[in-house]
């Protein structure tokens, strides 16, 4: 069983490491795996050994709190509201502390008028005041020190502790030395205090720690707006009345009625009535498509325009968004491989800090120098190496990664598989579904009449069900031809049809069946072979034994393969083509995509040993296939990516499914899986290098040759700076959109009157989908924000606004 806990309390990598090392002591615990972005924890365990209680009790014991995380819950929304309070308090009271403190080495009047015993009893006030209001990093701090696993808190706890205490200490003397009179020695123990080090220590932590949430909160947004989709409340029929429930209380099987402007509560089949459903979070088409009886429905889809009765088949966590939301939060719970150096390294950091504060103070002390000088450079290490950033190097940039990718409809299951992503050389590409649609389309027509070509064949054909008779059919639809009417229909055995066609026999089919019933197609044979020798399929079609023409079909290239095709070669990526067609189709096919390595006439088993045998050869496969035919060369491949899987996102054989039928987005997933790395190890190298330099600078390694002393004031901003500037630099992957050409578009934000449902956003989005604009519609702020090619002008798009009934009162 896995199961996800929502844990209260960690702080810092050694946090996280304690939350796993507790969990997984514990015996029928397979993994546990601590997301510090979510705060969460992911535990994979055997239920006749260990309960869910038992795991909670384990986090508890660990010194956190814990609490079972329901699957479509959202990321707990942090009030900033009383930390900012604190905050404020705290630099408002930072203010007169450092105006006390440092004021007479400027010579600013109050501060040099004060006595030692005022000045230290002031400074004494406001310091405790700061401390009451940052006293968690107290309690968390010594807690977790005390249950033999210290963290980030423990070292500022330990660190402005001891500043404090000291001074604490040195204020007792200097009110017993002027007690007894001796204010000379009172006036030279108060430059002994080191209120304000204490003092700033826990204010610009606490800063950090704040800039840091609210960083880090942006990068879970992508979750929240997909649970946000979802509408709280359905519409639904019992007992032939109508009646809203929440949507948790939905059944499958239930009528749930739906109205223009609204969103679907869950999956399913129309079953009266119509609608033009927004798809784009699903599919990616902006467009609205109509749909009718019959027609499948997805959960959290907007239904533009029309009114419709559906009949519920998915509710709940088996939804397609449920499945959506479940994939975001596994892929954010595990870690890739890269992060285990920063576990390893956690699991150890912190005990080894108060090891080196402790060595660098004694070390001090016994080579001649105050005890001051000593706590001063103890204090400094300990502040700054909090392991913060260490900590949000890999979980920031995972997510920000997989939210980019979601947004784009790249859903990666699991983060090795963005590892994986840099390492790849070689791409496998089925053909049918993947470089192509999948479905065969009317290419060429050579005929003596072809309106009559076209009757007879859409008549006949009408009978079939075969997917070459439906292209056929299709075609006369789309040019408005009417088909003859057809009787007597029969198959031809294997090589075609036959029919009565206003009384006439007709025949449809390959040259075999023309041979066979002795029809001279001699004048089409020279077309028909040029013809299939470009890898179409031709059919024949007579009369009463007179050849009417011919038609040729052939799989369509999907829009974007040649696009996709060309960013493989960019990135130094290799092409296979797999298919099970004849060798000539396949040839074609090819050439025409610039593929010089394929393979025709291929059974699943053997592009499973095709993979097989790329990686005997040492080099490292992606497959891209449809994740059913295909299912054994996915599970072989080292990264299995299901192109076009629609709702069936959750395809056991594949690592990353692309929802959007589109193979560019394989090439932009390789894509964000490199970038992806590259951020992370740009995290961990800054976190690192931080500490591998912060150290011993404070610890005072350079103080005899070059004088260099850090200060932990100093050390306590520079800790907080490095978390933010981790976190600020996972962000930028959150836009990552290596498709489009930037300088082809440009973001503007439209201003819309009139706006004032989902439905008149839908038509908006109609609107200007039309103009090949894709636009997000914020109803509160009636603004459109699109990104819009250059070709297309603001007057473009206020007369397509104005002609979907809105005003555009300006375009920024």
């Amino acid at each position: 069983m896995k199961q996800t806990f929502l844990i209260t309390g960690m702080s810092c990598a050694a946090c996280s490491a304690a939350v796993e090392r507790s969990v997984r002591a514990l015996k029928g615990v397979k993994e546990a795996r601590v997301n510090l972005l979510l705060n969460t924890l992911s535990v994979q365990f055997e239920e006749d050994a260990v309960s869910e209680r038992d795991i909670i009790s384990a986090v508890i014991r660990a010194g956190y709190g814990a609490s079972v995380l329901q699957n479509n819950a959202a990321p707990a929304k942090k009030d900033f509201s009383p930390t900012k309070k604190r905050l404020i308090l705290s630099f408002i009271l930072l203010i007169p502390l450092m105006y006390i403190s440092m004021g007479a080495m400027f010579g600013l009047p109050l501060a040099k008028a004060l006595s030692p015993v005022l000045n230290g009893c002031l400074q004494a006030l406001f310091t405790l005041a700061i401390v009451g209001l940052n006293f968690r990093y107290f309690l968390s701090g010594f807690r977790s020190l005390f249950k033999g696993s210290p963290n980030m808190d423990s070292l500022v706890a330990i660190g402005s502790g001891a500043a404090l205490f000291y001074s604490l200490y040195s204020l007792a003397g200097i009110l017993l030395a002027a007690k007894a009179g001796d204010y000379g020695h009172a006036e030279h123990l108060s430059h002994s205090l080191y209120f304000e080090s204490a003092a700033v220590i826990l204010s610009v932590v606490s800063l950090g720690k704040f800039l840091e949430e609210r960083a880090k909160s942006r990068t879970s947004k992508a979750i929240e707006k997909l649970i946000d989709l979802a509408p709280q409340t359905a519409e639904v029929i019992r007992g032939g009345k109508n009646q809203n429930i929440p949507v948790a209380q939905l059944t499958q099987g239930d009528l749930i009625v739906i109205r223009s402007g609204q969103r679907l509560p869950a999956d399913g089949i129309i079953d009266k009535g119509e609608g033009f459903m927004d798809e784009s979070f699903v599919t990616g088409e902006s467009v609205p498509v109509h749909k009718k009886a019959g027609d499948k429905v997805i959960c959290a889809t907007i239904n533009t325009d029309g009114y419709f009765i559906f009949k519920a088949e998915k509710v709940g966590d088996n939804t397609t968004l449920a499945q959506i939301i479940k994939l975001m939060r596994d892929v954010n719970a595990s870690k890739p491989p890269i992060a285990e150096l920063a576990d390893k390294i956690s699991s150890v950091f912190v005990p080894a800090v108060i090891a080196i504060a402790l060595i660098s103070a004694v070390i001090w002390l016994l080579a001649g120098y105050s005890f001051p000088f000593a706590l001063n450079c103890a204090v400094a290490v300990l502040v700054i190496s909090c392991p913060c950033a260490l900590g949000l190097a890999t979980p920031t940039a995972i997510m920000c990664a997989t939210g980019s990718g979601a947004r784009n409809g790249v859903l990666i299951k699991n983060a090795k598989s963005i590892q994986t992503g840099i390492k790849i050389d070689c791409i496998v590409l089925d053909k049918t579904g993947t470089l192509t649609q999948g479905k065969p389309a009317v290419t060429d027509i050579v005929a003596k009449d072809e309106n009559i070509l076209i009757s007879a064949a859409a008549g006949i054909e009408a009978l079939s069900s075969h997917p070459l008779a439906k292209a056929i059919t299709d075609y006369a639809k789309q040019n408005n031809i009417t088909p003859f009417k057809a009787e007597n229909f029969r198959y031809g055995e294997g090589f075609g049809v036959k029919a009565l066609c206003q009384g006439k026999e007709t025949l449809a089919g390959n040259l075999k069946l023309m041979d066979k019933e002795s029809v001279d197609v001699s004048e089409f044979k020279q077309k028909a072979r040029q013809l299939s020798e470009q890898g179409k399929t031709v059919l024949f079609f007579t009369q009463d034994k007179t050849a009417l023409g011919l038609i040729a079909l052939a799989d369509q290239i999907k829009p974007d393969a040649k696009e996709a095709l060309k960013a493989f070669r960019e990135m130094g990526l290799e092409v296979y083509m797999l298919t099970g067609d004849n060798e000539l189709t396949a040839s074609a096919l090819a050439k025409e995509l610039g593929i010089e390595n394929f393979k025709a006439e291929v059974l699943p088993a053997d592009k499973e040993n095709f993979v097989r045998d790329l990686q005997k050869q040492g080099k490292t496969a992606a497959m891209i296939g449809d994740g059913i035919n295909d299912a054994p060369a996915l599970a072989r491949a080292d990264l299995a990516i299901a192109i076009g899987a629609g709702s069936d996102i959750a395809a056991d054989s594949a690592d990353i499914v692309l929802m959007h039928d589109k193979l560019s987005d394989a090439a932009y997933a390789i894509r964000l899986s490199r970038v992806a790395i590259t951020n992370i190890k740009q995290n961990l190298f800054w976190a690192l290098f931080y500490n591998a330099a912060g150290i011993p600078l404070a610890a005072g390694v350079f103080y005899k040759a070059l004088g260099w002393q850090l200060n932990p004031m100093f050390a306590a901003s520079a800790m907080a700076l490095s978390s933010v500037c981790v976190v600020l630099n996972s962000l930028r992957l959150a836009n990552f959109n290596p498709v489009k050409n930037k300088e082809n578009y440009m973001t503007k934000i439209i201003h819309i009157e009139g706006m004032a449902c989902q439905h008149c956003a839908g038509r908006v989005k109609t609107a200007l989908a039309a103009l090949g604009i894709d636009a997000e519609i914020d109803l509160n702020a009636k603004t459109a924000t699109a990104q819009i090619p250059q070709n297309i002008s603001d007057q473009d798009i206020i007369r397509a606004v104005e002609n979907a009934g809105y005003k555009v009162t300006g375009i920024k």
